[in-house]
């Protein structure tokens, strides 16, 4: 058992440390491989560019995630380390109202990972978890890296697929393959922000609560209704709104001088 690091409640990056200290907590559990912390600073870097909160572009793409899962024949929801260690029980909820499929998909298939993976879903009320070991029968074409493997069952024969914090190449091969695929990325340049068919630009630890709730509020709705939702959504003009609002942020920031002062005992810790 790990001794738990004591985080200050008054510290100014509090709730910051402690998703850190979860991600260290998972990474020993095998959940989170070491690369996936390197990942999750850099959506921290980030997160600070918009001002660590959901822009109004980012609940455009959230509504229309939530219509995209809800009309889909085969929706899935594909589930990495650090998808796992940061929302599992969101994504297990997500999948109850939205009627999706949860599948563990990793770059790294290290011995026991996707059984690690699959426990804290289960953890948090999954019943059916699909790609574990020899289930990933199938592959994605183009793809040379571990996420080429897929279960039958399910991102193969999806329509929706949901891909928080994933790489660029299987984003791009999954829509090459006539997908929609829903992204959640911090990062509006990436080559995931880029190809994805939604492209929702915050923190998963907020974006996955607010998708559950519009689901939940949109399930009512007739397909139709949905895909009316769904014709209305421009991922281009979403992402080209996300990148002015870091534009006008950073110069106004730059205007008024604004710089962090924390007291001497308070800074960051590495």
């Amino acid at each position: 058992m790990t001794e738990k690091v004591h985080i200050p409640p008054g510290h100014p990056r509090a709730e910051s440390l402690r998703i850190r200290e979860r991600m260290v907590e998972y990474a020993r559990r095998g959940v989170v491989v070491l690369s996936g912390l390197i990942a999750h600073g850099r959506g921290e870097a980030f997160d600070y560019l918009i001002g660590e909160r959901t822009t109004e572009s980012a609940r455009k793409a959230i509504r229309a995630a939530a219509a995209a899962l809800l009309q889909a024949e085969h929706p899935v929801i594909s589930v990495n380390g650090n998808a796992a260690a940061l929302s599992a029980h969101e994504i297990v909820h997500l999948a109850e109202v939205t009627g999706a499929a949860i599948e563990v998909n990793l770059f790294h298939r290290l011995p026991g990972r996707e059984e690690a993976v699959a426990e804290v879903l289960r953890e948090a009320g999954a019943r059916e978890i699909l790609g574990i070991g020899e289930a990933a029968s199938a592959q994605i074409p183009e793809i040379q890296s571990d996420r080429r493997r897929v279960d039958p069952r399910g991102i193969l024969i999806a329509d929706v697929v949901l891909v928080p914090l994933e790489d660029g190449d299987r984003t791009e091969a999954l829509v090459k393959m006539g997908k929609t695929v829903i992204a959640i990325d911090l990062n509006p340049l990436s080559r995931t922000a880029q190809y994805a068919t939604i492209t929702i630009v915050d923190n998963i630890v907020r974006a996955m609560p607010a998708l559950v709730r519009e689901a939940e509020g949109l399930r009512h709705l007739s397909r139709e209704e949905l895909r009316e939702i769904l014709s209305k959504y421009s991922n281009r003009e979403v992402l080209s709104e996300t990148i002015r609002l870091i534009l006008e942020r950073l110069s106004g920031l730059a205007g008024k001088g604004i710089y962090l002062s924390l007291p001497k005992d308070m800074g960051d810790p590495c």
